[in-house]
């Protein structure tokens, strides 16, 4: 189904039943839908605090997949982790009701707003996205809120707000954000990622480039890195608006005068040569500082104050699993990281080399067996950087370990780490290692963060 399709089923009135409705994307499109006035179901495989609140809500929430939960529905919205064998999507094709993707529903929704801001790259989408939640905000442009994470200032990873502009972070896998309508499409960073779907790099910059040709041409603006050449190169003669940002390259939006106090990059903001505002950003490194110009690039285009770039920016503190802090353990300070790529981990590293700790101590935990395989010399290269590694086994998530590949190989590569089989092994060799004036870092997209976690609750 096409965008106008979707959109006119989505009346008031009308019943919407959403497989996987406990999901990071999917709760707020059921919030989203039940707002228009839509009646909306849901079914979840298990219970959470996400599948409560929705409750309370008024929607009602099956746990459990039943082909009799889609009767008289009018359409079906699943998750791309649903498949087609799943008792209510078989159940709904049977019955002729429309089954649509969560994709396809965001960006049939994003049709009604004036303004569609997606955020999009391989890495700082959550982290820039919560950016731009934050200077919304202080804007008090009432924003409804789409990320792929939690952020402190909403409670919560999504926000549904009456005002004219959507905010979504907007995801490359499996050509996601090509369902999306975006007026501003933000493009921070491209590399070789999600090898399991795309065949290379140049699978992958095709993907970008076709999302940046989605913005309509006399309205629409990309909104590019200057510093990243991948991008650049992606969008080389593309026939629309485009404003770049750079700290490092000549842009339209660039960072001027960047000191580091405790760490954490201050700097003027500079858009066409003319001083526009200062930030104190409160996360560190220089990709939180691109990161902060991609932001206020788009509030510039939204037409937002300097004041609220100021002021939004200053008070971010990161959003969930993004260098977050989690407690400490025998005077050693612990914090969490999502960085699962190679890339991502490098940024993390600069970031943490300037804020003076005596030793870093990396517990990795590599995110599926094809990424791990891809880009293993990469991660070796990174990994060896800690002054300790220490690795978790490879988290499978949507894999199966067809390519018979272990975290030891990696361990086998990087002097003095080691690979371990389970969480609780890395947790009590990180009470082992711990002392006053490290920095333990768990980083990937899995459950490391729980070694930290159970760290952090052993006390001193």
């Amino acid at each position: 189904m096409n965008s106008e399709s979707i959109r006119a089923l989505f009346a008031p009135g009308s019943k919407a039943h959403l497989v996987g409705i406990g999901g990071v994307s999917m709760a707020p499109l059921a919030e989203v839908l039940y707002g228009l006035g839509m009646k909306v179901t849901g079914s979840d495989f298990k219970e959470s605090a996400t599948v409560q609140h929705l409750r309370q809500l008024g929607i009602p929430v099956v746990i459990g997949h039943f082909a009799e939960s889609v009767t008289g529905t009018e359409m079906v919205i699943r998750t791309a982790a649903v498949h087609d064998d799943n008792p209510e999507i078989a159940a709904a094709r049977a019955q002729g009701i429309p089954v649509v993707e969560r994709a396809e529903a965001w960006g049939a929704l994003m049709m009604d707003y004036q303004n569609a801001l997606c955020i999009s790259g391989t890495h700082g989408k959550t982290t820039t996205t919560s950016m731009c939640t934050h200077i919304a905000m202080a804007a008090q442009i009432d924003p409804t809120v789409m990320i792929g994470g939690t952020l402190p200032l909403l409670h919560a990873g999504h926000r549904v707000g009456q005002g004219d502009t959507i905010i979504l972070e907007s995801c490359e896998y499996c050509d996601s954000f090509l369902s999306f309508h975006p007026t501003i499409a933000v493009i921070l960073d491209i590399e070789a990622d999600h090898l399991d779907y795309f065949k290379d790099l140049e699978d992958v910059e095709k993907s970008f480039r076709r999302f940046a040709e989605l913005v309509p041409d006399s309205t629409g603006v990309v909104v590019a890195n200057a510093d990243d050449e991948n991008t650049m190169r992606t969008l080389a003669g593309l026939n629309k608006h485009m404003v770049t940002f750079g700290a490092e390259s000549p842009a339209d939006i660039t960072s001027r005068n960047v000191e580091y106090v405790n760490g954490l990059p201050s700097f003027d903001i500079y858009y066409h040569e003319d001083f526009f505002a200062h930030v104190e950003l409160q996360v560190p490194g220089l990709h939180n500082v691109k990161n902060a110009l991609a932001a206020a690039a788009s509030a510039i285009l939204l037409g937002l104050p300097a004041q609220a770039v100021t002021d939004g920016l200053g008070g971010f503190h990161g959003a969930g699993r993004r260098f977050e802090h989690k407690g400490s353990y025998h005077g050693a300070e612990i914090y969490d990281d999502y960085a699962h790529h190679p890339g991502e981990i490098k940024a993390l590293l600069d970031a943490v080399e300037k804020l003076g700790y005596q030793r870093v101590i990396l517990a990795f935990q590599p995110h599926t067996y094809s990424r791990t395989k891809a880009l293993f010399d990469d991660f070796v290269e990174q990994l060896k950087r800690p002054d300790i590694t220490l690795l978790a086994e490879i988290y499978a998530a949507r894999e199966k370990n067809t390519l018979n590949i272990h975290s030891r190989d990696l361990a086998d590569r990087i002097p003095g780490a080691t690979a371990y089989d389970t969480l609780p092994q890395v947790t009590e060799r990180l009470k082992e290692l711990a002392q006053p004036g490290d920095l333990i870092l768990t980083v990937g997209a899995g459950d490391i963060y729980t070694s930290g976690e159970a760290l952090a609750n052993c006390g001193d």
